[in-house]
């Protein structure tokens, strides 16, 4: 039987991995690790779980040993946001937590790893528009140096010791399940909840202010088709550029307001919009369609109708009253 080490898996990428994971395997098949257990009604909740610290090499060592995988993905970091509160602490977390998992996974022979990297790669001197799978990475960030970093360390791995890892640049994600983790495209989700809690948001990035976004089930299939793709087809194995849909802050609250007619968004940009200001507006995904056959399914009308659909659904469920005991 086929088995699956996910590390991160109560991170807003990992809740809905996992759970997507344990569909496809069975909930056996798939061991879940996070720094702390998942919450009761978590999509990642039911099966096998164990805490884990990915910056403890040795106990990294030793699950890894124990539970003999066949995949790991490794989606353990610290976000751009949150990793400019503390940039030493993201260094340690993003790139000794993936050391750990690379030398674990090379000396106890796991078939293959992924590694999600992020457009934090790209900084001020990239092209923003159509922004090419090889470029410029020079970014302004501790979270996007670790990650340009771990591009270039997973490549070693692959050519230095013929480990498998794969990985793609990772937009925007905008997902129903998880909470946002600290990154700088956070509004994207924060704003959907707001529309149906309070009916207001106040964005943290300018109205026309470009990125480009993906929601979770686009970002799901980008990682378990790249995952399933012939090894020799690959070129580049790892840090795929990743399109699906590009809009800007005010053209999501519009798209919001068509099923929310009532919300209303005000901007007020702080901190974060220099950091959004050193990102692609839009990506050349060329090689990714060309290696493994990459298409997203949803745009911007069909991701928000969806998404107001499952929060709203969400809210009906919680507010359900409890059955008598």
């Amino acid at each position: 039987m086929k088995t699956i080490l996910v590390t991160g898996a109560g991170g807003q990428i990992g809740t809905d991995l996992t759970a997507a994971l344990r569909t496809l395997h069975g909930d056996a098949a798939v061991l879940a690790t996070n720094r702390r257990p998942p919450s009761a009604g978590s999509p990642a909740a039911p099966g096998a779980f164990e805490v884990l610290d990915v910056t403890d090499s040795g106990a990294v060592d030793r699950l890894v040993r124990r539970s003999q995988p066949d995949a790991i993905y490794h989606l353990a970091a610290r976000l751009s946001a949150v990793g400019e509160t503390d940039p030493q602490r993201a260094w340690v977390v993003n790139m000794g937590g993936l050391y750990n998992i690379l030398e674990a996974a090379r000396l106890h022979k796991v078939r293959q790893v992924f590694w999600p990297s992020s457009i934090a790669v790209f900084g001020p001197d990239t092209p923003r528009e159509q922004t090419p799978q090889d470029t410029v990475m020079r970014p302004t960030t501790m979270y996007g140096v670790s990650k340009v970093a771990g591009e270039l360390l997973c490549d070693y791995y692959v050519s230095r010791y013929g480990l498998d890892v794969r990985g793609v640049r990772y937009p925007g994600v905008i997902s129903s399940e998880a909470p946002p983790g600290g990154g700088t495209t956070d509004y994207g989700v924060a704003m959907f909840h707001a529309a149906l809690s309070t009916g207001h948001y106040t964005c943290f990035v300018r109205e026309d202010t470009v990125l480009p976004m993906i929601y979770m089930p686009d970002c799901i299939k980008a990682a378990l088709d790249l995952m399933a793709a012939e090894f020799p087809r690959l070129r580049h194995h790892n840090g795929f550029n990743l399109a699906a849909m590009r809009f800007s802050a005010g053209e999501l609250a519009e798209a919001i307001r068509r099923h929310v007619p009532q919300f209303t968004c005000t901007f007020e940009p702080d901190e974060r919009q220099a950091i959004a200001d050193s990102w692609p507006s839009s990506l050349d995904d060329a090689a990714a369609r060309r290696e493994w056959g990459w298409r997203p399914d949803y745009d911007l009308p069909r991701m928000t109708a969806d998404m107001l659909g499952r929060l709203r659904a969400r809210r009906a469920a919680e507010h359900q009253p409890r059955s008598l005991q």
